[in-house]
Formats: C-alpha cells, sequence, structure tokens
C-alpha cells in the first residue's frame, strides 16, 4: 500500500519528467529553426525580418502544450505558409494561428488575415465583420441581402449572429449575416478540430463569415487565392489533405539529448523533409 510520502514521490518524479520533456521538445524545436536549411528558406522569404519571424515560431511552440505533441517539422512548414503571405503567427494578434491536429500542425488564417490581405489588393473602400447583439437586428432580407440594423437598440451582451461587409473601390457593395446558429452548424459540418473554436469561439466565427463573404463575392489576389487553398490542409511540404476528422492528438514520446547531437540530427531532417515552395 503506497504510503503518503511514496505517493508524493512519484508525483514530484512525474512532473520533473514532463518538464524535461518539454525542454527536450523546445530544444528539438531551436535546432530546427537554427539549422543553415530552415534559416535559408526563412530569410529567401521574410529577408532581415527572418531571426524575428523564426523566434516568434518558437515562442508560439514553447507556450502551446498541445502543439508539441505535433510533429515538430510540420509546425514550421505551417509557419513558412504564414511567412509567404507576410502575416505574424502570434496567436493573440489573430492573423494567423497554428494548430495541432492528428498529430501535425496545421495553418489556419484568422479573420484579421483574411482582412489584411484584402486591403493589401488596393480593391477595397472598406471591409469589417462584427457581433450583432440581442436587439440590434430589426430586418434582414435574404433575397436582396439587405440588413437594418440600429445599434442603439442593443438589449444585452448576448451574440445573436455575425455580419460582414466589404466596399469595392468601383463601388460595388456586399454585406452577409450568419445567425449564430448558422455559424454552428457549419462549424459541426465542416471543422475538422475544435480546438480554435475552443480558444476563440469569437473570432473563428467571424472568420467563418468573412471568409465565406469573400470567397462568394470579393477581389481575390494571388495571395488571397494561397490563403484559402492553405487554410484547413496540414502545414506539412507536399501539403495533402487531412482525413477524416480525428479530434484526439496523438502523443510522441520524447527523450532528452545532447544539444550539439539533437541539432545535426534535426539538420539532416531539415534537409530531408523541408521543401515549402513560396
Amino acid at each position: 500500500m503506497a504510503t503518503n510520502s511514496t505517493l508524493k514521490n512519484q508525483i514530484s518524479n512525474k512532473n520533473q519528467g514532463n518538464n524535461q520533456v518539454g525542454q527536450a521538445q523546445g530544444t528539438t524545436m531551436k535546432g530546427l529553426l537554427a539549422s543553415p536549411a530552415v534559416m535559408k528558406r526563412f530569410e529567401e522569404v521574410l529577408g532581415n525580418r527572418a531571426n524575428q519571424f523564426t523566434a516568434s515560431i518558437l515562442g508560439l511552440y514553447n507556450s502551446e502544450k498541445m502543439l508539441q505533441k505535433a510533429e515538430p517539422m510540420s509546425v514550421i512548414s505551417s509557419a513558412m505558409i504564414a511567412a509567404t503571405l507576410d502575416l505574424p503567427v502570434d496567436k493573440n494578434l489573430g492573423y494567423a494561428w497554428i494548430v495541432p491536429y492528428g498529430g501535425k500542425a496545421q495553418f489556419q488564417m484568422g479573420y484579421k488575415g483574411y482582412i489584411q490581405l484584402a486591403l493589401r489588393t488596393g480593391q477595397y473602400r472598406n471591409i469589417n465583420v462584427i457581433e450583432v447583439y440581442e436587439g440590434e437586428l430589426i430586418k434582414w432580407d435574404r433575397l436582396t441581402e439587405e440588413i437594418d440594423l440600429d445599434f442603439e437598440a442593443k438589449q444585452s451582451d448576448k451574440v445573436i449572429g455575425y455580419t460582414g461587409y466589404f466596399e469595392l473601390i468601383n463601388g460595388f457593395r456586399k454585406t452577409v449575416y450568419w445567425s449564430k446558429e448558422d455559424i454552428e452548424k457549419h462549424k459541426k459540418r465542416f471543422s475538422k478540430s475544435d480546438f480554435g473554436w475552443k480558444k476563440d469561439w469569437d473570432a473563428m466565427a467571424k472568420k467563418t463569415v468573412i471568409r465565406n463573404l469573400l470567397n462568394k463575392w470579393g477581389i481575390l489576389s494571388i495571395d488571397m487565392q494561397k490563403s484559402v487553398v492553405s487554410d484547413n490542409k496540414v502545414g506539412s511540404s507536399d501539403m495533402e489533405h487531412l482525413g477524416e476528422a480525428d479530434d484526439n492528438i496523438i502523443d510522441a514520446e520524447y527523450t532528452e539529448t545532447d544539444d550539439s547531437e539533437a541539432t545535426e540530427k534535426d539538420t539532416g531532417q531539415t534537409e530531408a523533409d523541408f521543401n515549402v515552395n513560396a
């Protein structure tokens, strides 16, 4: 029968083991990012901003335990997609996310990323997506897609839906409205993972609306087309599609290695696997 002292020792040893795993994973990612093949690729895309960008990748990786369970090279490949689109991967900014799915990392656009790419085309006079609160929606015509909102009539902080809008330089305008129920149905039908929705449901809802709006009615630049294609795909060099949804993250075993040995092994992996086209 285990004593209190024995149990405390076991818990302490387990915590120390987890810390060692995290340190080993961080070292592995640091070694990969410092390898010549990886740095050269980021420098080709970002120039003198490469060091700052790779530092943000390492910071994101070290701060997300779930992301540390994904294949390190898939994290870097996902980040490369963000780099080619010139979007930061800082999760607090909301332009682009790197999320774990099925043992691999996956690039996902944020709603701010779609807006940023739209503005870069120079074709949009205005573009925005906002939440609609209880009491604000007066009328929504599904045929003409005309919406009547009264922001002064807000009754509570309960969000009932989201509306997206853009106006082009040539005067063309478009508005869409999605109820919260519509977004939830879309999520259940198309979302392969709940990771982003659990982190920030509001941001994911806005992304759903703005992406639908731009994809159907907007002017898409090459970068915007690339972002639509890349979004919801595995961040790997071959960019193959994911299979059926599997919300379980694959656990991997890690061992602590010497820094120089880890760097040498990681460099070999990088040269073999790292090949993302801009």
